[in-house]
């Protein structure tokens, strides 16, 4: 009987939802939010709009963006409590000290334990404000300085790198950090969306989703292709290398870090927004180096682009954070502050129409066998 069964691992190619958030076209290199165009939004909106739209389902009006905004910004409060478990873990990986902040926030804010549309948006709300505070407050603590207040009259993004650096950022550096988020806000059914929704569907609250969601993107082969990309551009080292390491990659037959995705066919359409970025940000900082060895890169894989390894996203945001002096192990926390919108509306969406997430498995193990007590045992 179970000849017949068809396995898709890793469920690849399988529905199991409707959604009305974000329109993938893998075959087209499409990506919508809302029914909104990614090179729209990149270019014309903010992150605290985007995150409007994904959370409300429309674009604000004035008023209705203001209002959010001073939500976001009353948010920016963490108890003292979590300040002191961060200190007790200072040691650990920026996203262990992360995922145990956000669960210790869970006991701690009683709100948090309230489940519910209202609940859910109330809580995602301060939640994508708290973390970016957790990821800076652990960087200043592990570094022996005083976590850095943050600013009021600051953006999300801007505010973002205050507190990391303890410095205003330029005008230009916070647009692109801005735009780093909104590339990064949702993406469809990807591992840690999706992990938060089997977490949901259990009738959890919304804490348990984004832990269960930063649990899964702390993986590397789900959060950490930005880090590999700029440990492969050092060991490149200059343009002029590029060539003869997709070569020695490609002949041993192994993947080029940034190219490639599991949905997408032609290039990742979030990619071209982080490119131009790089080379902006390089120019301003004194080091074009970096964006010229990714062009090469580029350049050196596009025999391939016709199997589909195409470049993606995470191929130019690293190379964004070095040029901000950013720690390599801080990359996968920092796609967690773009991605928390897209959590908090997968988790919503779970909730609205919600059932037990539970597949199945095809047993290959041994036939039926009789229990044989342990003193009959050889």
């Amino acid at each position: 009987m179970t000849e017949n069964v068809k396995i898709n691992r890793g469920l690849k190619g399988v529905y199991f939802e409707r959604s009305a958030v974000s329109d993938i076209d893998g075959a087209a290199g499409e990506l919508r939010y809302r029914g909104y165009s990614i090179h729209d939004l990149a270019t014309q909106s903010s992150f605290e709009e985007v995150c409007f739209l994904l959370i409300h389902g429309a674009l604000p009006s004035a008023d209705d963006l203001a209002a959010f905004d001073a939500e976001l910004k009353a948010a920016r409060t963490l108890p003292t409590e979590v300040f002191d478990i961060i200190a007790a873990c200072k040691h650990g990986h920026p996203m262990d000290v992360l995922r145990t902040a956000v669960s210790a926030l869970a006991a701690l804010e009683p709100a948090s334990q309230t489940v519910g549309e209202d609940a859910f948006v109330a809580n995602g709300i301060r939640l994508t404000s708290q973390i970016p505070m957790i990821i800076a407050a652990h960087e200043a603590i592990r570094n022996g300085r005083d976590p850095v207040a943050p600013d009021a009259d600051l953006g999300h993004a801007a505010n973002w790198l205050w507190m990391l650096k303890g410095e205003k950022p330029s005008a230009a550096a916070a647009h692109l950090a801005d735009v780093d988020f909104i590339l990064h806000a949702e993406h469809g059914s990807n591992a840690s969306s999706f992990a938060a929704r089997v977490t949901i569907g259990t009738e959890a609250n919304l804490h348990g989703g984004i832990v269960t969601a930063l649990s899964t993107l702390a993986g590397p082969a789900h959060g950490g292709a930005a880090e590999d990309v700029m440990k492969m551009v050092r060991d490149i080292g200059t343009p002029e290398n590029a060539a003869a390491y997709v070569k020695a990659k490609r002949s041993a037959r192994e993947a080029v870090t940034g190219f490639g995705h599991r949905v997408y066919r032609k290039e990742d359409p979030r990619a071209r927004h982080m490119r131009d970025g790089v080379r902006r940000l390089g120019e301003e900082m004194g080091a074009p180096e970096w964006y010229e060895i990714l062009q090469a890169v580029v350049e050196a894989m596009k025999p391939y682009a016709r199997h589909g390894l195409n470049v993606n996203v995470d191929f130019y945001s690293g190379v964004i954070y070095q040029l901000h002096g950013i720690p390599m192990d801080l990359y996968v926390p920092i796609f967690a502050i773009g991605r928390m919108p897209g959590w908090v509306i997968q988790c919503m969406e779970q909730q609205h129409s919600n059932i037990l997430i539970r597949p199945l498995t095809l047993y290959n193990g041994p036939e039926a066998r009789d229990y044989v007590p342990i003193t009959a045992r050889g």
